[in-house]
């Protein structure tokens, strides 16, 4: 008998055998050599089945069959990936071990359990656990295999998630769809993160901005010369702020106090996943998606960095050699120019802002591997020259400041200056060549964002005065401003406060506590983000996010229905933080279970004494400009990302349109939602063409039919919720190309489509031929 290794996809199965079984034989499906089997899961084999897996009647939606509470949950086999499964049954029949060598994090866990659960597999388990898939890693990694048992916990945890969210999201969607008669997607994590959103839009839309005005003075000393900052209450007058500035305009002043510090600035942490998401939407306009698909890509495909979806900014003492190998191998690099001067020293076990154990769990930070990059498409290399940089900069010296603060007194007028004298770049000549691209970029920021810039200057040039000595004032201004409301969220800022809860924390210790108890986890908030896109909940204008007019009702009906704490974000926060405990073994995962059904059972009872909300507060008052596209032409310069996963849309009706057939099941381990009948989706519309294709759904003898928004079954009255919806990708499906979908699984053109916020050449594939969703193909 053999040792069946189930890796969670294809790559990383081959990336396996080739270190443990190099002369094995591929059969497609696994490899199997001499000791080992290897095959792989394909992302979620197996996922909690649909309501009416219990009771036929759950096939139509009707609040009075409110909740739905399985004694025990169900599992089923996702259709499209049934054959792999049968492949790993076969094999294990023929293993006496196996090998959980799926991602080393609570989801891949869950893949792995839910097979062995589905399976029915008895053979005892030993866990792979290991960061990265470079071939020394693997074969390390092989060497320690831990005893399944270990991680128990772990599985207890991943279930609850996934039972927690399937509870919440099929009885909360039912619930509120059915009351209000629009379809209203409800999660656990989702809601609260819509909640924010909310929430900072009521606050810009009640902001009401007010003009004040600064006055600058430019002073000079000899060959020094500097600006000051009027000090004291704020000035709303006009003419008071010009008279203080004619008031000390050619003047002479005194150095009332001046105070010269030595200071240093450490090189920033290295990157978790959230870190790496919010500085490349801030810097490169990736969604958080978008970002967390190229760093699986440089993990999984190119074996150039770690495991991206990790929650710590540390290492333990066990990588510092590995840092250090890796160093070896960026000198003969494009990055050898830093690489060069950078020196080991500053990078060992007591340097705590690199190595810290207690804060590593799971895995440690995102590091670049001592495999070279080669062949990294343009958006690849971007991550991985954030995460090779900031790795780099803690083999350097801090950068070296003199601060000067000097307080300038002229007319009995106090002015304050702050001047950062550069001594030593250190760590930054990292980041030198970026310089003047930053330049150009601050060039373009708005007058809010220059309002809201400390005044402070920094220089490279040598400054001195003599407080001794008096000073002139060569010129001075009153300049008007304005106070400015809250911003809206962008993906970066969003993903900020997922992992804070929604709390306003500067404090790096204090948020770096709060990661326990934030809104999902690194894995699932891109997940997140993205499923609110999809429902239409909120669009994306440049880095805006904007919630919709379906957004707003959403958060208002649920908050009205007396159930605020499934739109809290603190409270949601305290459950993954109770998910956490459960993985460490330090919680039960039946007492939270048994939380959640009361809970589920009270969203029910609240929901159903809640006044209806006329369907029309739903919508968003169509204009001309908001109309959507129906062409095949390339994405403009002026049209914005609207989502990184699936659906592009014009307008928020658009897309809550197209997306609200999709089941809300991820592939990271996001919210389970539901899937609303096609005559409640197209508000009954009537179907106005016939036989196009026979429908692609299990069991379905219907045909697919063309409405006025997508393509349904014809025996959708009886239960089938299979819908393509027309606009998608920035494309409007015609019959022809439903009818290629559903028999050969591709359309039979390609297309110019919109993915993400760009434009690429493909075809369009069907993903599930359960629910109707569509993706891009090549």
């Amino acid at each position: 008998m053999k040792t069946l290794v189930i890796a969670e996809k294809p790559d990383m199965g081959r990336n396996i055998a080739a270190v443990i079984e190099p002369k094995a034989k591929n059969a497609r499906t696994y490899i199997e050599g001499e000791q080992f089997i290897i095959t792989w899961a394909i992302g979620h084999l197996i996922g909690l089945a649909e309501p009416d897996a219990y009771d036929d009647k759950y096939k139509k939606w009707n609040i009075n069959d409110l909740p739905i509470i399985p004694e025990h949950f169900k599992l089923k086999p996702n259709p499209k990936t049934k054959d792999q499964l049968k492949v790993i049954a076969e094999l294990a029949k023929r293993s006496d071990k196996l090998v959980n060598a799926c991602d080393a994090g609570r989801e891949g866990q869950h893949i792995f359990s839910l097979i062995q659960q589905h399976l029915k597999l008895r053979q005892p388990v030993q866990r792979l656990w290991i960061s990265d898939l470079t071939p020394e890693t693997i074969r390390k990694g092989f060497d320690e295999l831990r005893d399944g048992s270990e991680f128990v916990n772990l599985s207890k945890a991943a279930r609850a998630r996934s039972e927690a969210d399937w509870l919440i999201g099929m009885n909360g969607s039912r619930a509120f769809t059915t009351k209000h008669n629009v379809l209203l997607s409800v999660g656990r994590v989702q809601t609260p993160v819509l909640a924010l959103v909310y929430d900072r839009q009521k606050e810009i839309d009640a902001f009401s901005s007010a003009k004040f005005y600064d006055v600058e003075a430019y002073f000079k000393q000899g060959d020094s010369e500097y600006k000051g900052l009027w000090q004291g209450e704020r000035i709303q007058d006009e003419e008071k702020a010009k008279s203080i500035a004619a008031k000390v305009r050619g003047r002479d002043g005194i150095i009332q106090s001046y105070e010269v510090k030595d200071t240093k600035e450490y090189p920033f942490k290295l990157y978790d996943l959230t870190l790496l998401q919010r500085e490349a939407n801030a810097k490169f306009g990736f969604s958080a998606k978008k970002t967390l698909d190229l760093a699986q890509a440089l993990y999984e495909k190119h074996k150039v960095i770690t495991y991206p979806r990790t929650t710590s900014n540390y290492v333990t003492e066990q990588n510092i050699p590995q840092m250090h190998k890796s160093l070896e191998q960026l000198r003969g690099t494009d990055y050898a120019k830093w690489a060069g001067q950078a020196d080991k020293k500053y990078v060992h076990k007591n340097n705590k802002s690199v190595c810290n154990p207690t804060k590593v769990e799971d895995h440690h930070a995102i590091l670049p591997t001592n495999k070279m990059a080669r062949n990294l498409a343009p958006d690849e290399a971007k991550i991985y020259d954030l995460i090779v940089r900031r790795f780099l900069s803690h083999f350097y010296p801090p950068a070296e400041y003199k601060v000067h603060t000097i307080m300038t007194e002229v007319e009995k007028e106090e002015f304050k200056t702050t001047i950062k004298q550069l001594l030593s770049e250190g760590w930054k000549v990292i980041y030198a060549d970026q310089k003047k691209d930053a330049k150009k970029s601050r060039s373009k920021k708005s007058k809010e964002d220059e309002d809201e810039a400390q005044n402070e200057e920094e220089v490279t040039t040598p400054f001195e005065l003599n407080a001794k000595e008096g000073v002139h004032c060569v010129n001075s201004e009153a300049k008007e401003k304005e106070t400015q409301p809250p911003k809206s969220y962008t993906e970066g800022t969003l993903l900020k406060a997922m992992e804070s809860a929604g709390k306003q924390i500067e404090d790096e210790e204090l948020r770096d506590a709060m990661k326990d108890s934030g809104l999902g986890t690194p894995a699932t908030r891109a997940a997140i983000i993205e499923r609110l896109k999809q429902v239409g909940y909120i669009v994306m204008k440049g880095k805006r996010i904007v919630i919709t007019q379906k957004g707003k009702m959403a958060v208002e009906v649920i908050r009205g229905a007396g159930v605020d704490l499934l739109t809290s974000p603190e409270m949601t926060g305290q459950w993954e933080r109770r998910l956490n405990e459960i993985a460490k073994g330090t919680a039960s995962d039946e007492n939270f279970m048994a939380n959640v059904k009361k809970f589920a059972t009270m969203i029910i009872g609240k929901v159903k004494v809640q006044p209806r909300v006329a369907k029309e507060s739903f919508e968003e008052k169509e204009t001309e400009a908001a109309k959507p596209s129906r062409s095949r032409k390339k994405t403009t310069a002026g049209q914005k990302e609207n989502t990184a996963s699936g659906t592009a849309a014009s307008t928020s009706k658009k897309s809550a349109t197209k997306s609200a057939a999709k089941k809300t099941k991820t592939q990271t381990g996001g919210e389970t939602g539901q899937t609303l009948p096609p005559d409640q989706l197209t508000s009954k519309t009537k179907m106005v063409t016939a036989g196009i294709a026979p429908c692609p759904r299990t069991g379905c003898e219907g045909t697919l039919i063309m409405g006025r928004r997508g393509y349904g079954c014809s025996h959708y009255k009886t239960g089938c919720t299979f819908v393509i919806w027309k606009d998608q990708f920035g494309v409007s499906l015609e019959p022809e190309d439903i009818a290629a979908l559903a028999q050969s699984g591709k359309t039979a053109r390609s297309y110019t489509l919109e993915d993400g916020g760009q434009t690429r050449e493909g075809f369009l594939v069907l993903l599930d031929p359960e629910t109707g969703m569509i993706g891009i193909g090549s």
